[in-house]
């Protein structure tokens, strides 16, 4: 099996899809989808709003055109499905958008196309949800009339230096055939080289623990700084000295959020306890992550007090809102929940970030952000929660500019210097 000269839709567009749409739309015919109208109007004039791609990288992408016309996916023979796969208020997989893009692609299958899901799933997904959907609606036979394959996303969002060609992509295919032609399609832009696994469950289950590997370290290092917290130590400090020796590994404490650490755990899980077995190690690295937002706001709370600054009423500026620096990603982030639980202890909040779509904000959240950088001097405590290079550029002074004299700093990201912020992780 071969995909030369073939057309490629990529389903869904957003911080994994659209990369990966202007890397082959350099090479070969590329339809981009997305059923967002106004993505696909801001994309047809070279503007991304996540900020993954430039003007520049998108002119480039000579062979790819974009659409919100499902009609159009007619046209293509592989369709490579990256739609988000994010978990409801239970902390269970939400697949409707998984199904939605399924059912969507079986009505315009064709003999002989092939499906290549990159979405975040747990091992046995794609063919115990998609496949069967995709039967279904298209009225073919999988295998025999159609095909399928998973090669798990390995973006990292507002990464500029490991980008989709540089890193190291994982294939598989529901037949060896198969297999060997997706790998081989992903080698045709993946500078860094392709692992082809045995089997899609492989290529599944190699994917969720990545990043659930990512979590219960950083669940360790929250856990650690619980405890050299009360212990009146350094956590930064500690992690120094640590790292002197040659195989510790350098994470770090602070919030979980995103759509990748704090989700695709859950995944697994969901999968684990499906088959009879209740996972430990896992849920409590969860909920040690989980509860670190709530610490965050305590111990601000802690400090005004044993700085005898008042609390109710009192205004207090976080400073960031993205789940990660220099990023506008808002999804799943955690800084959420340090506005909500300083809320509960009746201060007044302000949320600035500069990398923010402060509508979406409101949207998602319900969160009202500020559009400039706040006024100086008003402010009894201040929430360094995300590092942006903006604030870095702002350092100790500029930060403390904002809080009144004596006001608290709490350095979520442990960016200032040490002894500068009256607190951090």
């Amino acid at each position: 099996m071969t995909f030369l000269n073939k057309t490629i839709a990529i389903v869904g567009l957003g911080y994994v899809g659209l990369p990966l749409a202007v890397e082959f739309g350099k090479i070969r015919p590329t339809i981009g989808f997305d059923i967002n109208e106004s993505r696909i109007t801001e994309l047809r004039q070279c503007l991304d709003k996540t900020r993954e791609c430039s003007t520049e990288e998108l002119k480039s992408s000579s062979y790819l055109r974009f659409s919100a016309n499902h009609q159009d996916l007619l046209e293509a023979q592989i369709f490579i499905v990256t739609v988000p796969t994010p978990v409801d208020q239970a902390n269970r997989p939400d697949m409707i958008p998984l199904i939605k893009a399924s059912q969507m692609v079986g009505k315009v299958l064709k003999a002989g196309d092939i499906i290549i899901y990159e979405s975040t799933v747990y091992p046995g997904a794609t063919d115990e949800i998609c496949v069967p959907i995709l039967e279904e609606f298209s009225g073919m036979k999988f295998n025999v009339d159609f095909f399928c394959g998973y090669s798990p996303e390995r973006i990292n969002p507002g990464d500029k230096e490991h980008r989709l060609p540089t890193i190291k992509k994982v294939t598989s295919g529901s037949t060896p055939d198969v297999a060997e032609a997706v790998d081989q399609l992903y080698k045709e832009i993946i500078t860094a080289g392709t692992h082809k696994a045995s089997s899609i469950r492989v290529a599944e289950a190699a994917k969720v623990i990545e990043n659930t590997q990512r979590d219960l370290n950083i669940a360790l290092m929250n856990e650690l700084s619980l405890i050299f917290n009360k212990l009146g130590i350094d956590t930064l400090e500690v992690l120094h000295a640590a790292g002197t020796k040659w195989n510790f590994l350098p994470f770090r404490p602070g919030l979980v959020g995103g759509h990748c650490i704090g989700v695709d755990p859950y995944y697994l899980t969901h999968k684990a306890q499906e088959v009879g077995y209740h996972p430990e190690v896992i849920l409590a690295g969860r909920r040690i992550n989980d509860s670190m937002a709530s610490h965050v706001a305590d111990e601000t709370v802690k400090l005004m007090l044993r700085k005898n600054l008042p609390v109710l009423g009192s205004k207090v500026l976080v400073l960031g809102l993205t789940f990660k620096e220099n990023c506008p990603d808002v999804r799943n982030t955690k800084v959420v929940d340090i506005v909500k639980a300083l809320r509960g202890y009746n201060t007044q909040v302000d949320v600035y970030d500069p990398w923010i779509d402060v509508a979406e904000a409101q949207h998602e959240y319900g969160l009202t952000c500020l559009t400039e950088a706040p006024a100086h001097g008003q402010y009894a405590a201040i929430v360094l929660a995300v590092g942006h290079h903006q604030f870095l550029a702002m350092g100790e002074q500029g930060i403390k500019a904002f809080g009144q004299a004596g006001a608290v700093v709490y350095d979520v990201k442990s960016i200032l210097p040490l002894g500068a912020a009256d607190g951090r992780l």
